[in-house]
């Protein structure tokens, strides 16, 4: 029974072959001319058959070079690819017709199509983005190229939506060193670090409020595990982000928890002092002759 049914997989797999074979399709790769075949891809476009057409737009590429349809092969062969998700591949053909064809009727579409396939490659926010830098890099270029083109608004709306993007990946970055920080120090050093970053890379985030408290936060507990010889230096530091975070956002949520670490870092700083002085006093002390001890008996001549 088994047999059978590899028999007939098969059967139906070599009818299937041979009916290709046999296409119209097949027949015209093999023995169509060049102007048949290119006339049999535009036919193909038209209709939306993206795979016919890309196909034979390939292979007619390479032959076509010179010639008065050279131009709009590599044009239809472009989009082509993009229609079948092919967005990388479509990119690179779109870039390099704009690069190929810089005064043709097409060279601004192209390199509007170049930006959208890239657009259309870019990743969810939560992997690698750079891809989406390159996409919004590509779609500024575009609009500085042609400030007055047609594409503009779409243009603006997908930069902004790739900023959303590379902004919600800056902050999931800058939350997981917080995150982790509690394992080691160069975690608090690097959440500090990259919420700073991310506060100059994006001034006007709905998520700074919350940062800059996980900046004062992370400073404060950078102090608390440092060696005595840091902590002043780093109390400081967390009050100086306290009091810039109550001066941005004197209404927050955060307000009192940030107020209590405030607090502690001065309470701290004052210990620290106390115990500096006391040093200081135990120093000058050891430094300061005794009048009680015995001096020194000198030998007698």
């Amino acid at each position: 029974m088994q047999q059978r049914q590899i028999g007939k997989v098969l059967l139906g797999a070599w009818f299937v072959v041979l009916l290709s074979a046999c296409s119209p399709f097949s027949k015209l790769q093999k023995t169509g001319t060049d102007d048949q075949k290119y006339k049999a891809a535009v036919e193909y476009y038209k209709k939306s058959d993206w795979y016919r057409a890309g196909v034979l737009f390939e292979e007619l590429i390479p032959v076509l070079k010179g010639s008065n349809e050279s131009e709009m092969a590599q044009f239809y062969y472009a989009y082509t690819q993009y229609h079948q998700q092919q967005y990388l591949l479509s990119a690179t053909l779109f870039k390099k017709f704009y690069e190929t064809f810089a005064r043709s009727d097409y060279a601004q579409e192209a390199m509007y199509m170049y930006a959208f396939s890239l657009y259309k490659d870019t990743p969810a926010f939560n992997l690698d983005q750079s891809n989406t830098l390159t996409a919004t890099s590509a779609l500024q270029d575009f609009v500085n190229a042609y400030p007055d083109n047609k594409y503009k608004d779409e243009c603006t709306r997908m930069i902004l939506e790739l900023r959303k993007k590379l902004e919600r990946k800056a902050y999931e970055k800058a939350k997981l060193y917080y995150k982790t920080s509690g394992f080691n120090i160069a975690s608090y050093k690097s959440a500090v670090i990259s919420i700073n970053n991310f506060q100059k890379e994006f001034p006007d985030s709905e998520y700074n409020e919350e940062l800059a408290f996980l900046k004062v936060d992370a400073e404060f507990s950078l102090a608390q595990n440092s060696l005595e010889t840091k902590q002043k230096e780093r109390y400081l530091e967390a009050i100086s982000y306290h009091q810039a975070f109550v001066d941005k956002y004197p209404s927050s949520s955060y307000l009192k928890q940030s107020e209590k670490m405030y607090e502690t870092s001065q309470k701290e700083i004052e210990r620290l002092a106390k115990e500096e002085q006391a040093r200081e006093k135990e120093k000058e002390k050891a430094k300061t002759p005794d009048p009680n001890r015995p001096g020194k008996v000198t030998a007698a001549n």
